[in-house]
């Protein structure tokens, strides 16, 4: 059994966080605590549901510095600072917007690390170039900023777990890479 549980993990070593059925946003807590880092995050279509996870983790304020919803383009303008050109130009739902989502509520809060989430849950607002489902997910640290985009399936609570999840996971990965 150990010797087919190390192959697994040889092959599939990045896409396990726990051998324990621990939940990922314990584990992205448990490497926050280690590392002395701490989070900021900046939530459109997730809601709040990321900062939710984290902090249904005892002993979260340790690493969680702030969590704000900025589902309106209005709040990224006027909370996060994102110039109102780049939502006119990319949109709400673009790369160029979730990498300053993450950077400026790293920036605000003074945070080790940023992280944004920001798509379309559905079922409504999807378009030919941005369907229903399309996120985009920054991580940001005084090293620089990096943004993952993902195509999600289900429905808008689906959806809306999904980019949770993915945006722990990307962060639990950035932090082990950093």
């Amino acid at each position: 059994m150990e010797r087919a549980a190390a192959i697994i993990h040889e092959r599939l070593g990045e896409y396990i966080y726990s051998a324990n059925d621990e939940p990922l946003e314990l584990v992205t807590g448990q490497l926050l605590k280690k590392k002395k880092a701490t989070v900021a995050i900046a939530e459109s279509c997730t809601g709040g549901l990321i900062s939710h996870r984290l902090t249904n983790i005892s002993g979260s304020s340790d690493y969680l510095q702030m969590g704000v919803v900025v589902y309106s383009n209005r709040a990224k303008v006027d909370l996060l600072k994102i110039p109102q050109s780049v939502l006119d130009e990319h949109g709400a739902v673009s790369e160029q917007t979730a990498r300053l989502m993450a950077k400026n509520v790293r920036e605000l809060a003074g945070s080790t690390c940023g992280v944004s989430v920001t798509g379309i849950a559905g079922p409504t607002g999807g378009s030919a170039d941005k369907p229903v489902g399309t996120v985009f997910i920054g991580v940001a640290s005084a090293a620089g900023e990096s943004v993952t985009q993902h195509r999600f399936f289900g429905g808008r609570e689906q959806i809306k777990l999904m980019s949770s999840h993915m945006a722990l996971n990307n962060l639990r990965k950035y932090i082990l890479q950093n």
